[in-house]
């Protein structure tokens, strides 16, 4: 017995020393994916600029990663964000983008994070991080991406569309139903680790006037001057974690999605008072909530956890899968 687990011992050893690529193997449940054209190039239009820029797929991973998420997080959160970013961009590869096709048809994919994901360039890191921080934090980020290459995520063998954001606002992730009325299996609401970002708080103000333009709902007159009926705006359904799912502005309905949207929230964890014609607007969180929390991976990262470990907390019963190159 101990012969033939030494014997096996051994030949793994060997097998990984000669075959370092071959490592995912030996995990259960990997399998590989195919994708169409060219999966080794992406146009990506690039919006500060307003043109398509050819590069990399692993190229344009590192780019995505510096802009979704600080550098300065543990290596297995920034291996999460690689992974997820690179699942996104092979999904788009496969079933274009028509968002981005009228932008250009010759792109795939869009810097502009209110379409696809944000991206940036080596340049703007240099501005962004400065000189002293430029080669460390790219280098990291390289380090998450080379070392993550070609992996991605998968539910029943199909890739996943993995959904994140930066701050669940410490009440835990929500479900993509709460957000989109659309049941996803693998995008069901999780707890989240405490990051001190959780708890950071916006506060907006507005004129109950300009309320009716700002949501496209309740074209009711609102009355002018004194005090208005604080019913006026009222949070109809909750989700289980404290999200606003469902309201009413004016006798109207509208989902909370459509609130945080429509006057730019930074989430739907939100309270609010009025006080004569000023609507004051408190939140916590930054995002739609659904997927992996980035703030909340760090955290996870921080207390010794693989990046795989973050994915499979954040996106429920998915597995892994590496490219397969035609």
């Amino acid at each position: 017995m101990r012969s033939t687990l030494f014997k096996y011992v051994l030949a793994v050893i060997l097998l990984l020393i000669i075959l370092p690529g071959a490592v995912l193997l030996f995990f259960p449940g990997d399998s590989s994916v195919e994708i169409e054209g060219d999966e080794n190039k992406v146009q990506l239009y690039v919006k500060e600029e307003g043109q398509v820029r050819e590069m990399g797929l692993e190229e344009y991973v590192v780019g995505v990663v510096a802009a979704e998420m600080p550098a300065s997080f543990p290596l297995e959160a920034l291996k999460a964000q690689a992974v997820a970013a690179r699942t996104y961009a092979v999904k788009r590869l496969q079933v274009p983008d028509p968002r981005v096709k009228k932008l250009d048809p010759r792109a795939d994919l869009s810097s502009d994070h209110t379409i696809n994901q944000a991206w940036i360039s080596s340049e703007e890191m240099r501005k962004r991080w400065g000189k002293w921080n430029f080669k460390k934090y790219q280098s990291k980020i390289i380090q998450a991406v080379r070392e993550t290459k070609d992996i991605v995520i998968v539910y029943e063998g199909k890739l996943i569309d993995p959904l994140y954001h930066a701050s669940c606002g410490g009440v835990g992730t929500a479900n993509s139903e709460d957000v989109w009325q659309m049941e996803i299996p693998y995008l069901r609401s999780v707890s989240c680790n405490n990051h001190p970002n959780h708890n950071k708080e916006e506060v907006k103000v507005f004129n109950l006037q300009d309320l009716p333009n700002l949501l496209g709902r309740g074209n009711k007159a609102l009355p002018v001057g004194g005090i208005f009926n604080r019913d006026v705006l009222k949070v109809q359904e909750k989700t289980s974690n404290g999200r606003i799912k469902t309201l009413s502005f004016n006798g109207e309905t509208l989902r909370g999605s459509e609130l945080r949207s429509k006057l730019d929230l930074k989430s739907t964890i939100a309270q609010w008072e009025i006080r004569g014609n000023q609507l004051t607007v408190k939140t916590r969180g930054y995002g739609h909530g659904v997927g992996m929390c980035q703030y909340g991976a760090g955290a996870l990262a921080g207390e010794g956890k693989s990046y795989k470990e973050i994915l499979s907390h954040y996106y429920t019963d998915v597995k892994y899968a590496r490219i397969k190159r035609k």
